[in-house]
């Protein structure tokens, strides 16, 4: 069967194990990157790579453009998540009712792929956009953000799309996360006599309940867009063995914050529920560890001239033009907050990533590229 250049750009993709090696198994960026830079040196399309880390490295490609004064910056990530708990072959790209399945393919290959062929297009075609264009493909999306934080070093850009599945609609607010841990620290004891210890899962069950309590705080403020903020206890460890009082116990906690919302200011907040039942319960010791993980929210302006622009040529596409707001972060947050407005656009649906079958629609991956071209032969 013969598909399409960008069909099969994205079967190629899909078919490289990137699982990130942060997870188990999985071996990294590499040789996607090396897929990626040749697939721009075979074009005489100006490529390079920036390393992160050893052997993964992000990849650039630039398009030259009228005013290289200007630069529009396509991002889409090439790592995925592990594939653990998948129900297909990961990395055997099937084509089926018009979809594409594998990891990756709507987290986020298919973006990938749509920004490359809009690059490779415009270049093939001797078309010369307004801006100059940077498309990059970047690493360790999926754990820690550190791609799209190197690739922010010392950049300086008019507009950045980022490829996220948002279902060919225009983000411009996304939730942030953070995520950290709290130590709950009592003593050993044996469990046939349970007075001599201090029990470390009871205080942590206190913690627990007292965040869950809390949540009703949050759900009083909403977003326009996002809704309200949301925390959740994912991780809970205690104990040695049964008979014994446990003397500690861990959880971990993930909290989705809102525009405006501050990591210092959050962990503050969570710092006087801890305060307060130590008060109520003298024998309670708790500590709060460092955050693993913080990414404020990304809130781009409506009237901003890349999300007026976005929201136009979708429509012109017959799309969904409103400008709208996804509970999950992405690397839009870090450009946005290198002083360029940011836009989360691509391909798939949320509830595709990351999901036992993986898939992207061949229709949208095609919409995908139509839009990318549009928006920077027009972005000035």
């Amino acid at each position: 069967m013969i598909f399409p250049p960008v069909i099969e750009t994205l079967r190629s993709l899909i078919a490289i194990n990137s699982v990130n090696s942060s997870y188990e198994g999985g071996p990294g960026e590499r040789n996607i990157a090396t897929w990626v830079r040749q697939f721009f040196e075979h074009r005489g399309i100006v490529v390079w790579e920036l390393e992160v880390f050893p052997d993964r490295p992000n990849v650039i490609a630039r398009l030259p453009g009228r005013d290289s004064s200007r630069r529009v910056i396509l991002e889409a990530h090439m790592d995925t998540v592990s594939v653990q708990g998948m129900t297909i072959a990961p990395f055997e790209p099937r084509v089926e009712d018009g979809k594409v399945f594998g990891r990756g393919s709507c987290d986020t290959k298919a973006g990938l792929a749509a920004m490359m062929h809009a690059v490779a297009s415009l270049h093939e075609e001797g078309i010369t956009p307004p801006c100059e264009v940077w498309l990059a493909a970047v690493v360790d999306e999926e754990f820690s953000y550190r791609g799209v934080v190197k690739l922010c070093e010392e950049l300086t850009a008019h507009a950045a799309l980022v490829a996220e599945p948002t279902g060919m609609r225009a983000i411009i607010a996304g939730k942030g996360v953070l995520r950290w841990r709290i130590v709950v620290r009592g003593k050993a004891a044996h469990s046939s006599k349970p007075h001599l210890g201090v029990n470390a899962i009871s205080h942590a069950s206190r913690i627990v309940l007292a965040i869950e309590q809390d949540h009703a705080r949050l759900a009083a403020k909403v977003h326009p867009l996002l809704g309200p903020a949301t925390v959740n206890v994912g991780i809970i460890h205690g104990g040695v063995q049964v008979n014994f009082v446990p003397d500690e116990c861990v959880i971990e906690i993930d909290r989705r914050l809102l525009p405006g919302e501050t990591t210092p200011g959050v962990l503050a907040h969570y710092q006087a529920l801890l305060d307060e039942l130590k008060v109520q319960h003298p024998t309670f010791d708790a500590v709060m560890e460092p955050p693993m993980l913080t990414d404020e929210a990304l809130e781009t302006a409506a009237d901003s001239a890349p999300a007026q622009l976005a929201s136009a040529v979708l429509s012109e596409m017959g799309l969904d033009g409103a400008l709208g707001g996804v509970p999950f972060g992405s690397d839009a947050s870090k450009l946005s907050r290198q002083g360029i407005p940011s836009l989360i656009v691509g391909p798939g649906s949320i509830d595709q990533a990351h999901a036992a079958v993986e898939f992207v629609e061949i229709a949208e991956v095609e919409r995908a590229l139509a839009f990318y071209r549009n928006f920077i032969q027009r972005f000035e």
